[in-house]
């Protein structure tokens, strides 16, 4: 795109198994049996400095690979290590048609082939790029998974998934690439066998315990999830309980304690290898003295003897390596319980990184220690699903996973800038464990979460998570995860009329923050927030004043934010606000609710016409709509309220 084209190459179509029109003129029409002269041109033009230069000679190789005669050359001129690159080549029709040379070698080379791309690691990039074209939009995700379907991938990729115990880091990236694919995925489902699902299987039970292993099996524990609808009724529970198990002891880890060990570990570490390379460079350096006196000559020797050791030296990031894993577990782990509880999957917004900062963690430890953890119970899970929930503790750990990282941690990490990272993540796990709360308090009944105690208490524990931040507002995505948390316990707790905890106060501060924030939800959740507590006090005596506060923000909401999702949620706000109860009409009539809403009315409807397709979903559409007629109901049922007031 945006680059000429040359005379010489056309631009071949993508294929899988490395059909292309323009194969012939990449060959430049050697036949096979001439030595391996093409094999060895078109193996020079994958470094051609253009990119439809370097498609051309992969999909020529892809053809070329098929002649058997020619496969001895590519063996010579080392072709797998040359292909392999290109995977994460710039241009992703390059990593296509890459991928489809490859394909044709290994289905043609034979098992050496095979085992030469597991030695040159050429399958780490090819799961990268697949996972990278999966998570394209529309099109091309469903391309993807097209492919992936009908080329026989699933078979190649649980091969390499079945020697985990050999090499963990390949079986990961295949993890990774087979949770993707299986999501969503009907017809993929159909070709599992039940050798396919034992090598899954093998891989989610197997007994070793480190970090490495346990990243491995939560992502293998999140593919069988995604399998469910073709295991067999009989193991249904087994199964379960299986994936439900191994979350279970994912979460149970203490991510902040590990981090503050690994970084010990690794320290003490380095420490003792840069003691112990000393020692022999003095060593060294002491014999050098007294076989030769020049001293230039032994200063040279002890530092060819310093690079040697460090060489031998293991990688020093190892601890670092094995504690993102843990932490991309527990994320995966939180995502997988989201998925349990979501008839919909969540949407990618919803997993954003965000920032961090210290809180204590004494989070509900009276209410949930004498409930032995076992608050939650969904109504809408299956029994089997259910029951693990409750055996292993889950909704417990997911509660202990919304506080803030721990501090030290934290300072552990910002000082040292290999590990800096790790805070964000430290983060995203809270992020992820706040959304898992929304959605399983959305599910649940009152009974189930230890009763309005237990409730009021969560409500506290979020006060504080939320307030305990001045400038919580620039946390964008921590400030979507809590909020949402907290629409969906107030949005519970009022519809049982259990007495609310956070005060009228420190709602309307949160919504004055989250108003301006850029993110739509942040905004959406606000209003809705409102909305609830509005309602409740419409019921209440001596809310005039607080009433007119809050119908005077959503109605300015409503009027001026730009995005016709907010406006909408926050007429709906105002509906539920002054639906009813005596303080909720006078208040109305004192902000001159009725003439604000008439005036907006065909502001509202024109906007919807103008802008609702092109920028909303029909999903979104649908709402709009059924708020517009809202909206002409109530302000028919304020004229009546209004005439009654005034006369």
């Amino acid at each position: 795109m945006g680059k000429s084209r040359t005379k010489r190459f056309k631009r071949p179509q993508f294929s899988p198994t490395g059909d292309c029109q323009a194969e012939a003129a990449a060959a430049n029409g050697t036949e096979p049996e001439e030595d391996d002269g093409p094999a060895a041109e078109l193996l020079e033009k994958l470094q051609h400095p253009s990119a439809e230069v370097r498609e051309c000679a992969c999909a020529g190789l892809a053809r070329l690979v098929q002649q058997r005669p020619a496969l001895p050359g590519l063996a010579r001129r080392d072709a797998v290590r040359r292909l392999g690159p290109l995977l994460l080549d710039p241009s992703l029709a390059v990593r296509e048609t890459a991928a489809g040379a490859l394909r044709n070698l290994s289905a043609c080379g034979g098992f050496e082939v095979c085992d030469d791309m597991v030695t040159k690691d050429v399958m780490t990039p090819l799961v990268a790029l697949l996972k990278e074209v999966c998570r394209f939009p529309s099109e091309c995700s469903s391309r993807a998974v097209s492919i992936f379907n009908k080329e026989g991938c699933l078979e190649i990729v649980l091969k390499y998934l079945s020697r985990f115990s050999t090499n963990v880091d390949l079986a990961i990236s295949v993890a990774y690439c087979l949770q993707t694919v299986t999501e969503d995925n009907p017809e993929l489902l159909k070709s599992f066998s039940a050798p396919a699902l034992h090598v899954l299987e093998s891989a989610m039970l197997s007994p070793v315990s480190s970090m490495e292993y346990i990243l491995l099996k939560t992502l293998v524990a999140g593919t069988i999830w995604n399998l469910k609808d073709i295991i067999p009724s009989k193991s249904q529970a087994e199964i379960i309980n299986a994936i439900l198990k191994i979350l279970s002891e994912v979460l149970e880890m203490d991510a902040g304690e590990t981090v503050i060990q690994m970084k010990e570990t690794e320290t003490q570490r380095i420490k003792t290898a840069a003691q112990t390379e000393d020692t022999l460079q003095n060593v060294n350096g002491d014999d050098l003295i007294e076989d030769d006196e020049m001293e230039e000559i032994p200063h040279r020797r002890k530092v060819r003897r310093k690079t040697f050791i460090s060489d031998l030296l293991p990688p020093t990031d190892k601890e670092l390596r094995e504690t993102i894993a843990l932490l991309t577990a527990q994320q995966t782990a939180l995502e997988i319980i989201v998925n349990m509880c979501c008839s919909e999957d969540p949407t990618d917004d919803e997993w954003e990184e965000l920032s961090s900062s210290d809180e204590s963690d004494a989070f509900m430890e009276n209410s949930l220690s004498e409930c032995g953890g076992q608050l939650l119970s969904p109504l809408c899970l299956s029994h089997e699903v259910h029951t693990a929930l409750t055996n292993y503790l889950i909704p417990k750990k997911i509660f202990e996973k919304t506080a803030f990282p721990n501090s030290i941690a934290v300072d552990v990490c910002s000082r040292n800038p290999s590990w800096k990272p790790l805070i964000r993540k430290m983060s995203t796990i809270q992020c992820r464990a706040l959304v898992c709360l929304q959605s399983l308090v959305s599910l649940l009944d009152v009974d189930h979460l230890g009763g309005p105690a237990a409730l009021q208490t969560l409500a506290q524990h979020l006060s504080q998570l939320l307030f305990s931040q001045p400038d919580f507002a620039k946390h964008v995505d921590f400030l979507e995860a809590i909020s949402s948390a907290l629409r969906a316990l107030l949005q519970t707790v009022a519809s049982k009329n259990i007495p609310q905890c956070m005060t009228p106060d420190q709602l309307l501060t949160l919504c004055r923050a989250g108003i301006h924030s850029s993110n739509v939800g942040v905004r959406v959740n606000v209003v809705s927030i409102l909305g609830i507590t509005g309602s409740v006090l419409a019921k209440e005596d001596g809310t005039l004043d607080t009433l007119k506060t809050i119908g005077c923000f959503l109605l300015e909401v409503a009027t001026k934010d730009p995005s016709l999702v907010v406006a909408g949620e926050a007429l709906d706000a105002l509906f539920d606000v002054f639906a009813d109860g005596k303080e909720a009409e006078r208040a109305s009539v004192q902000i001159k609710l009725l003439s604000a809403l008439k005036e907006f009315q065909p502001v509202f409807k024109m906007k919807i016409r103008k802008e609702g397709r092109a920028k909303y979903s029909p999903d979104q559409l649908c709402v709009l709509d059924n708020v517009k007629m809202n909206l002409r109901r109530f302000v028919a049922y304020q004229e009546t309220v209004e005439k009654r007031l005034t006369t």
